[in-house]
């Protein structure tokens, strides 16, 4: 009776180590997901909403997947409203912002969240929230883009103010802006009121309305015309000359970077971003893309075929040799004595105040 007793204890001992080295020889169970490079998450999804033109956006977007595993669900065309239309089901990870107004906006309405990414101590504090909630990666200035067919640079306005004055409607076919609902109309016209006042700036609203010879929807539009001579100039942000230039034919335009000179305000600046939502269902994901994004290659990959000025010129944006001559460093240009981030604090009234003062936000 012992010795089965004592068979029997040795086979457990032997089916119990068996069964040790089976599961050690076993890889961890795992939920099929790749290892995040930068995370060091189970890679999953990100959402991304942006409101930034696709063709900029989807470039990026691909090589982030392509460097991490990650895929990106992203909504082009998104307007920051639906971030807050969506505050009791959150859906977005990321909000890619063309204006610097609209993700201090939504920073501002608690839709946001702060971080701390590696890598955000690259962005000048000007250009991110005292948290991290949102930070620009891009720089563009506003300005006139004129056709040298049709006028010289002597012949130009130079300040924003010029344009208060109606002997601008008798230059050869007028010039050209964009509705009242464009970002960068709306990021402009926030400028002015911080500098102006809301007086003033509906003055001037309504005296670009009655001046204007064409409102378009877009910037691009407005190069396009202007490279064609459908208008002298055009109030647009710099980096659409940058893409006239490339244009086959039409392109024989120049840019005047507005209120360079010492009594003057500076120029009107804004920014192109990032903002962490709130609540996201993927945010550790998110918090990879934000410090994906902050690396030196990736700042420039943001830049792209938009040809904007980066932040960081030192990272070294490539331009096209008929872009080239004409990049100016951002910190070269006398700025507007305001920082970017202070849009965010007039970007819901601005609205008001356009459609107010007859310019109206949509064509009809």
């Amino acid at each position: 009776m012992f010795k089965k007793k004592k068979v029997l204890a040795f086979i457990m001992i032997g089916i119990l180590a068996l069964i040790a080295i089976g599961c050690s020889s076993q890889q961890p169970v795992t939920t099929g997901e790749e290892e995040n490079p930068i995370s060091g998450e189970a890679s999953g999804q990100l959402v991304v909403y942006s409101n930034r033109n696709e063709k900029f956006v989807q470039p990026l977007l691909d090589k982030f997947s392509e460097d991490t595993g990650i895929e990106v669900l992203v909504l082009h065309g998104a307007n920051p409203l639906q971030i807050v239309e969506e505050k009791n089901n959150v859906r977005a990870d990321i909000f890619i912002s063309n204006d610097l107004g609209a993700l201090g906006y939504l920073d501002g309405e608690g839709l946001l969240q702060g971080s701390n990414p590696t890598g955000i101590e690259t962005i000048p504090t000007d250009f991110r929230a005292d948290d991290n909630a949102y930070f620009a990666i891009s720089a563009r200035a506003r300005g006139f883009i004129y056709n040298k067919d049709m006028m010289t640079e002597e012949e130009m306005p130079k300040s924003i103010e010029d344009l208060f004055d109606p002997k601008w409607r008798e230059v050869e076919n007028g010039f050209a802006i964009t509705r009242g609902g464009n970002s960068g109309m709306i990021g402009h016209v926030s400028a002015l009121r911080y500098e102006w006042g809301d007086g003033k700036t509906a003055e001037w609203i309504s005296a670009i309305r009655e001046n204007a010879a064409g409102i378009y929807e877009g910037h691009g539009d407005i190069r396009r015309a202007v490279g064609a001579g459908e208008h002298s100039f055009g109030l647009v942000n710099n980096y659409y000359f940058h893409q006239q230039l490339l244009e086959p034919e039409n392109n024989n335009v120049g840019f005047i970077y507005l209120d360079q000179e010492e009594d003057q305000m500076g120029v009107v600046a804004n920014a192109a971003g990032v903002g962490l939502v709130k609540g996201g269902p993927n945010e550790a994901n998110a918090i990879a893309f934000l410090e994906w994004l902050l690396l030196p290659e990736n700042q420039v990959a943001f830049v792209g075929e938009s040809l904007e000025l980066l932040i960081n010129s030192q990272y070294g944006a490539v331009y096209p040799p008929e872009v080239e001559p004409y990049i100016v460093d951002f910190s070269d240009l006398k700025a507007q004595d305001m920082p970017i981030k202070e849009l965010g604090n007039y970007f819901e009234d601005t609205k008001a105040l356009i459609e107010s003062s007859g310019l109206d936000l949509d064509l009809k």
